[in-house]
């Protein structure tokens, strides 16, 4: 058995491994559109039933201006591309919410929500860019379909031990020692992967879209600064990189990312 289990473990890596477009890293991804994007689209009409859009109209469509030419951007990426299927599939859509919260978030398919709190820190329109640029990006590279895959994947992994542990005694202790492992070796680097991926992907996107790339770092610059002293865990410990390294990445790669959006060309922001 727990050789059948490594077999089909190895075989699911082979087979469902892709290229995430413009970065080239390899993903690996078990969840298919068609299983993801119906549950995204009811989590999302939920959501909005449960909290309070915003009555700020200009922020509310500075939201949608900026969310649109930004899906415009990526779409025009994606049939450019080849993944005209993928971009049909996208059913975009943006909304601003009443909560202090510093956070914006874009479901699979293109539900995107920004709170109202973290507008002091987008700051003006590139920088509402910057943050919609980095968003969409998560979507779409599927890293939350990535993220339930590799899900799955310890899943498997700790069955396939498990099942050859005749001690009970020692499996509890390797499920504790697996439970560490993983969440250090594996989930926090790869969750932090997937947010510089999306730095990356976000700041194509922003350029495309016809905003200013500089903006990008900024932000994590005004993060910094409203920080201020709260203690943050070490960066190898954390599920983000710290706001120093996203910084120096955005700034570094500002040239690769100008050079990539040049060959899709540059929307007007106006």
């Amino acid at each position: 058995m727990k050789k059948i289990i490594a077999l089909a473990f190895v075989a699911a890596t082979f087979v469902q491994c892709s290229t995430v477009p413009i970065t080239g890293r390899q993903r690996f991804n078990m969840v298919s559109d068609a299983e993801v994007l119906p549950a995204s689209f009811a989590q999302y009409q939920g959501f909005l039933k449960e909290n309070k859009i915003s009555k700020d109209v200009t922020k509310t469509n500075q939201v949608k201006r900026v969310g649109k030419k930004i899906a415009a951007a990526v779409d025009r990426f994606m049939r450019a591309n080849g993944m005209e299927a993928e971009a049909d599939a996208y059913k975009w859509e943006f909304n601003l919410v009443e909560d202090k919260t510093v956070n914006a978030w874009c479901l699979p398919g293109g539900k995107v929500v920004f709170y109202t709190g973290i507008m002091p820190i987008c700051a003006n329109e590139d920088g509402v860019a910057a943050v919609m640029g980095h968003e969409i990006a998560h979507a779409f590279a599927k890293h939350g379909q990535e993220r339930m895959s590799t899900g799955q994947l310890q899943q498997l992994g700790g069955l396939a031990v498990a099942l050859g542990t005749r001690n009970s005694k020692n499996a509890q202790l390797w499920n504790t020692a697996y439970g560490i492992g993983s969440q250090v070796g594996v989930m926090l680097p790869f969750s932090r992967t997937h947010e510089t991926e999306a730095d990356k992907l976000g700041l194509v996107f922003m350029l495309m879209a016809g905003y200013r790339g500089e903006e990008a770092a900024e932000i994590w610059v005004r993060m910094s600064q409203q920080s201020g002293s709260q203690s943050a865990p070490p960066e190898f410990l954390s599920t983000h990189p710290s706001n120093e390294s996203r910084i120096e990445t955005l700034r570094a790669y500002l040239p690769q990312a100008r050079a990539e959006a040049a060959k899709y060309g540059i929307a007007s922001k106006n």
